[in-house]
């Protein structure tokens, strides 16, 4: 019988109970007879106090005489397996959440963890115990996106504690799997509690919510995962709530999360929060006491070190004791447990998946449905969808139309075969329409007064690869040092030399390319360098600027002579030279590039002759060639947005420049050059369609009257090119709706760092009293539906009664489509403190055209009609009457019916 772990002949030859022999006994943690907590309490039980100490950190290290491996409880898994090589990429959180499909985001979650488990066990098949090889998951981030400056905002389900509760819940569930036994997966949620920025401030603030917001808005979808979804691990924090660290708060940890929830998993840090008691918080004084604090309050595991290095002298110094340890170190026993890490593989029904399912073609194609389905039309003036037989030339624009990352969000895989917009435009239209591609602006310009070069593009680099085919690209070798020593970790194809890489990604997950080349293996964010090999092929004769763009070390050689050198530490700066060139002719080019620390960036670049004598490369405007190209087509689409390298997690190198700071925004505004460049395309007198591409909501300045199209596509994933065009050209008919209120300036919204929900004019659609932009539920389809004919079972109702409402959907239009129904709640007359309404139900259905559908939705009174009484520290039911409001969304309400609630 193969064992999971260490065989247990091997266990059993030299066994130790605290350090004393007890050769010929079967421990009871092996008896596969017992339950699982019987057998955790046990393993515990055999544990020296140094051994116990080194399983509360992440990294925790292997026990050989008790037959425990080593292991890395870090793992990511936010839309598709991450920074673990080929995986499968969905649409970043956020898009995922614009489908308002629970069905769909249940069987995204079921592919994702069959990749975990086939990359899990083709990982200890090679030994490798590597970080981000394990089955502990730290998705899903199921924080509310309050504002939309917050940079992390994409990795969540957007604003509504609902709507963020049932796509968490189904995602969770798809994750953890459903034998009655093991769990396929741990999945994390993350992270608890109140916590959605300021970046910058996470480690020093503290929130202060009042108890309404806090019950409210804050911990409901917590509630569902934990207590519904039964998630079986939580991440704290970094910031404090009420003076105390999420991740060391009696109030979180036991008395809301233990007692009121009844949870029994464990409770994880996040990355340096343990630390940030004492060193930023400045709640105790030293590591020791952060530690103690940490296990008793309830985090049994510690993202960092402080538990590893500190707790021993702790015990020491009397700030706890060993017994105080051993809950904690059981709680994580018994998760490895349950996921079958002490049996045999013939006993684990998730030991069985195939390696060879991971990033199959099946997968891709849900990847594409998924994507599809995230696609959200906020305007179209008639011009959507595209008719291929009356267009003859399409003028593709913008810095995200070829750019690969704005396909992945952050926390991402690596997809062997992502497609961008204009791959998918490109293979939507085949060769019967003209399609030009310029970039046009950069996304963001750093400063108007520095020269800035394009990227050298994909078209004019080739290369060979192992098989000896040819490739549109450049040959990147991939090394864990910054010296280009040994043998490479990653070979792969890049097709153009345009990185960004932020320190919490790793180079094989932000930005990828096609046609992995090598093993499933990832780099190290710090200290990793790259060359990059193949050929240059001259478009025209003349002289050339050559060269690249780092932020750390860099060279450039052609035909084998260095031409550009920067081989040293250094800020992003730009090293180039003047080369004569030939047309058609081609040169050998080789990139070499190291980064030292904290984010990584580097560019291949030039400046054309054509460009040099027309002087066109200007950061501020479209070149004359790109706008003659808009003119002269039927339709121009502009790709521009955002992507994950200027709104994320904590980023440095984001500190000076207008609209971010350090991973947030400071302006929700689309970058000036972009709403430059798209004035300059509609003056032209071409229809101009927006496609965005952004995590977050954005406004236009004024545009969006002008506009004949926006069509949001959030960060798409593997297949988001291929969905794009589908939309554009009518192959799918979209309805995606938003899961975030657009403003119409950043004027709109409060203080940043006021966490009170009515602050200023309100945060989300749930308070806020101005005019959206787009409001929350928001999105358009080619097809138009009918609502009509709603029933209520009862009016007048008790606190505790069940409703039924059904309403009848018909598709109106000449188009088969989808539709969002959405169910909101008003309070009419409250002398309470109620939000304006609020989601508490929604059904996405597919009606061909003509065809009508009975929709209904059962209602409890108890939970969809309450509010947080603070006086009482309960939930109640209000006296008086409410309205259920029916519609397309938060403001497109088509029916109303009134309920009152008696005494």
């Amino acid at each position: 019988m193969k064992l999971y772990l260490i065989p247990l002949i091997t266990i059993l030859s030299v066994f130790s109970v605290n350090g004393q022999s007890q050769s010929g006994l079967t421990p009871k943690y092996l008896d596969l007879s017992l339950d699982f907590e019987t057998r955790a309490i046990d393993i515990v039980k055999h544990m020296t106090l140094d051994e116990k100490i080194a399983q509360l950190g992440n990294k925790a290290p292997a026990i050989p005489r008790l037959g425990i491996l080593e292991y890395d409880w870090w793992n990511e898994a936010l839309h598709g397996v991450a920074r673990a090589g080929n995986a499968t990429v969905f649409p970043q959180a956020i898009g995922m959440a614009a489908t308002f499909d629970t069905d769909m985001m249940k069987q995204v979650a079921d592919i994702i963890s069959d990749e975990a488990r086939a990359k899990h066990h083709e990982a200890l098949r090679n030994n490798d115990y590597r970080r981000y090889r394990g089955l502990t998951f730290w998705s899903p981030n199921i924080n509310i996106f309050r504002d939309p400056r917050w940079g992390r905002g994409h990795e969540t389900y957007g604003e509504d504690p609902y709507l963020t509760g049932q796509m968490g819940m189904q995602f969770v569930k798809g994750l953890q799997g459903d034998d009655s036994k093991y769990l396929k997966l741990v999945a994390t949620a993350k992270h608890y509690a109140v916590h959605n920025g300021p970046e910058p401030e996470r480690h020093v603030f503290n929130v202060v919510p009042n108890t309404r917001d806090l019950w409210e808005t804050y911990l409901p979808a917590f509630e569902n995962l934990m207590v519904d979804a039964k998630t079986y691990s939580i991440m704290g924090a970094y910031n404090r709530v009420d003076g105390e660290s999420s991740c060391a708060s009696w109030l979180l940890l036991e008395d809301i999360l233990r007692n009121k929830w009844g949870f029994e998993g464990f409770v994880v840090s996040d990355c340096g929060a343990i630390r940030d008691i004492h060193e930023f918080h400045k709640i105790v004084s030293s590591p020791e006491e952060a530690a103690a604090i940490g296990v008793r309050k309830g985090c049994d595991l510690n993202c960092g070190p402080v538990y590893q290095s500190a707790l021993k002298k702790a015990i020491e110094m009397g700030y706890i004791d060993e017994g105080e340890l051993d809950l904690s170190v059981y709680r994580l026993m018994l998760a490895r447990m349950k996921l079958g890490m002490f049996d045999p593989e013939e006993m684990v029904p998730y030991a069985q998946i195939p390696f060879e399912l991971n990033d199959c073609e099946a997968h891709d194609e849900v990847a594409l449905g998924m994507a599809q389905k995230a696609m959200t039309l906020l305007k179209n003036d008639g011009v959507l969808p595209l008719k291929k037989s009356k267009i003859k030339r399409i003028a593709v624009v913008g810095p995200n139309a070829d750019n690969l990352s704005s396909l992945l969000g952050n926390y991402a895989g690596t997809p062997s075969h992502p497609v961008t917009v204009i791959n998918g435009i490109k293979n939507a239209v085949g060769k019967n329409i003209e399609v030009t591609y310029s970039e046009g602006v950069p996304m963001v310009i750093y400063d108007v007064n520095k020269k800035f070069f394009p990227i050298v593009d994909s078209e004019n680099l080739f290369a060979f690869n192992k098989n000896g085919d040819k490739v549109q690209g450049l040959i990147g070798h991939y090394f864990n040092n910054k010296d280009l020593e040994g043998e490479p970790d990653l070979i792969r194809v890049d097709p153009k030399i345009e990185f960004k890489w932020s320190k919490n990604e790793s180079p094989t997950t932000t930005d990828v390319a096609q046609g992995i080349l090598s093993a499933d293996k990832a780099i190290d964010i710090d200290s990793f360098s790259v060359r990059w090999k193949g050929k240059l092929v001259a478009p025209m004769t003349g002289t050339f600027k050559l060269g690249a763009s780092s932020d750390d070390g860099c060279r450039l050689y052609l035909d084998g002579k260095v031409i550009a050198n920067g081989w040293k530490d250094h800020g992003l700066e730009t090293f180039v030279a003047e080369v004569d060139l030939v047309k058609g002719k081609t040169y050998d080019i080789k990139l070499e590039y190291y980064d030292n620390s904290s984010g990584a960036e580097v560019n291949l670049i030039w400046e054309t002759p054509d460009m040099i004598a027309n002087e066109q490369i200007d950061p501020t405007q479209l070149s004359k060639e790109t706008l003659a190209n808009v003119k002269n087509a039927d339709v121009a689409i502009f790709v521009g947005g955002l992507d994950a390298s200027w709104e994320g997690e904590e980023m440095g190198g984001r500190d000076n420049i207008d609209g971010f700071y350090r991973g947030d925004r400071t302006k929700i505004e689309l970058p000036k050059i972009q709403m430059d460049a798209l004035k300059a395309m509609k003056e032209t007198g071409t229809p101009v369609i927006f496609v965005q591409m952004s995590g977050s909501a954005m406004a236009y300045g004024g545009l969006e009257n002008e506009l004949n199209a926006i069509l949001v596509a959030w960060y798409p994933g593997q297949r988001g090119g291929d969905a794009v065009a589908d939309v554009l050209f009518g192959d799918y008919n979209p309805a995606g709706r938003l899961p975030v209120t657009f403003y119409s300036s950043t004027d709109e919204l409060a203080d940043f760092k006021d966490y009170n929900m009515h602050a200023g004019k309100g945060f989300t659609y749930r308070y806020y009293t101005g005019d959206a932009l787009y409001p929350f539920g928001h999105g358009l389809s080619y097809t138009t539906f009918e609502y009509s004919n709603i029933k209520i079972d009862k009016t007048s109702i008790n606190s505790d009664d069940d409703i039924t409402v059904s309403v009848q959907v018909k598709n109106t239009g000449k188009l088969d489509g989808e539709e969002v129904v959405q169910l909101y709640i008003k309070d009419v007359k409250s002398d309470k403190w109620m939000a304006i309404k609020q989601l508490r139900k929604f059904e996405r259905i597919a009606l061909k055209k003509g065809e009508s559908k009975t929709v209904k939705f059962n209602l409890k009174a108890s939970e969809d009609l309450r509010y947080y009484d603070s006086m009482y520290r309960r939930y109640e039911v209000e006296i008086g009457d409410f309205e259920i409001q029916i519609g397309a969304s938060s403001e497109d309400i088509r029916l109303r019916e009134s309920i009152s609630v008696e005494e």
